[in-house]
């Protein structure tokens, strides 16, 4: 769900409408090794218990519950409720609303990671990179934002790492990778952070899209090379997920499954004034995730490469700068994407290249293909040989993300070749 979603409106007190959950799934015989490098969680309310200095501590977000009865979390005075279309894993089809809801109506694998370890099983999934929700802003943004004291704002920061770290990351290191939050108010703090988060494990960055859509520097210039240089050093891949930046390519007045209809307009915007702000070119070992996009709009946008650079981009003074590379080169070399459908993407992973894709389940969205991503592998993947259903389903992610699995997950097996 993008972060340019709107929080919904307080109805009046008594209005609330409890929700109620599915019967427990039955899991699907696992004939995949699955990671998904998309998913998402929401942060309990205990999250920023104890892990804020104390002279900070009693302004950490809490949650209240509301006058209609729902719960949200509460920073500096203002409310951010908990929507139930951020967390409809479990839950029946009409009750997918942008209406405000309680954790007692939120299946536990979406807050607590015991639960979470339970659902991967049903579904089958071996490994999971998850995004923060909506206290955090997918790349961090509202601690930003939504704070007066930049102390605080930054150290929400790392109180939000800490408790991934300690809850998640650190309890079940096999199966969770972990994808931290860094202080975007300060380019060198932001690097310190990636650094102290790579000393511990982590491996990838929630970054923005766009810093200029939230009031922040461009990518252009060097304003953000030090944290470039931070994850090229420590080999942090930097996650750019669709709407991380508050962006959406639908238009005001449209309703929200236009929003969600467009994500692959969000990631091709994206990758173009990426590559265009000259950072894969300064920093050519770096690794860009881009999630929630899908990969349909990949060849599209490759062929428009190609095209401009010999018409429009050809004769501006702001043109194409690395003369070593094409600009689809350093694309394709930077850049990976992961996706959740399964249609003409997946018709042209040739020139996509199949070392770039990786699948998510998008848990605990509307969009998850939760609790059935076995048997949608099953059907989607046919024509795919063993190499490509490893390379898309595991062997893209464990590389990218530099997450092992065991020899023994790791099917379909390598066929070893039989002496003449």
């Amino acid at each position: 769900m993008s972060e340019a979603t709107e929080a919904p409106k307080a109805r009046k007190r008594g209005q609330f409408r409890k929700g109620s959950m599915l019967p427990e799934p039955i899991p699907h015989p696992v004939n995949y090794t699955v990671i998904s490098v998309d998913d998402h969680l929401v942060e309990p309310p205990h999250t920023f218990e104890g892990r804020l200095p104390k002279k900070l501590q009693d302004q950490a977000p809490r949650i209240v519950e509301t006058d209609d009865g729902a719960e949200a979390w509460v920073l500096e005075g203002v409310q951010y409720p908990q929507i139930a279309i951020g967390a409809t894993a479990g839950r029946p089809k009409d009750e997918w609303s942008t209406e405000a809801t309680r954790y007692s109506d939120i299946r536990p694998g979406c807050f607590d990671a015991k639960a979470r370890m339970h659902d991967m099983d049903i579904d089958g999934v071996y490994a999971s990179l998850n995004f923060p929700s909506l206290i955090a802003g997918m790349a961090g943004h509202l601690f930003y934002k939504g704070t007066k004291n930049a102390e605080l704002g930054h150290a929400l920061i790392r109180a939000w790492n800490d408790w991934l770290y300690e809850e998640w990351a650190s309890v079940y290191p096999d199966r969770i990778i972990p994808c931290g939050l860094t202080w975007l108010g300060d380019p060198k703090l932001a690097a310190e952070e990636v650094r102290r988060n790579a000393d511990r494990g982590f491996k990838a960055l929630s970054f923005l899209g766009a810093p200029t859509e939230i009031g922040l520097p461009s990518m252009y210039g060097n304003y953000w090379d030090p944290l470039m240089q931070a994850c090229d050093e420590t080999e942090t891949v930097i996650c750019l997920h669709a709407g991380s930046d508050t962006w959406n390519a639908a238009p005001a007045s449209s309703p929200f499954e236009v929003s969600a209809l467009l994500f692959p307009l969000c990631s091709a915007r994206i990758a173009a004034d990426w590559l265009w702000s000259g950072i894969p070119s300064r920093f050519p070992d770096l690794k860009i995730s881009l999630s929630e996009g899908g990969i349909a709009w990949v060849p599209m946008l490759i062929d428009r490469l190609h095209y401009v650079l010999d018409h429009s981009a050809a004769s501006t003074e702001e043109g194409w700068q690395d003369k070593n590379f094409h600009p689809a080169e350093v694309f394709l070399r930077n850049f990976s994407f992961c996706s959740i459908e399964f249609g003409s993407g997946m018709e042209m992973r040739d020139k996509i290249g199949i070392d770039n894709i990786m699948l998510e389940t998008d848990y605990p969205h509307a969009d998850s293909s939760w609790p059935n991503t076995q048997p949608s592998i099953a059907s989607a993947l046919v024509g795919f040989t063993d190499e490509e259903i490893r390379k898309v389903t595991w062997q893209n992610a464990s590389r990218i993300f530099r997450h092992p699995v065991p020899e023994e997950l790791q099917i379909p097996r390598i066929k070893t070749p039989v002496a003449a």
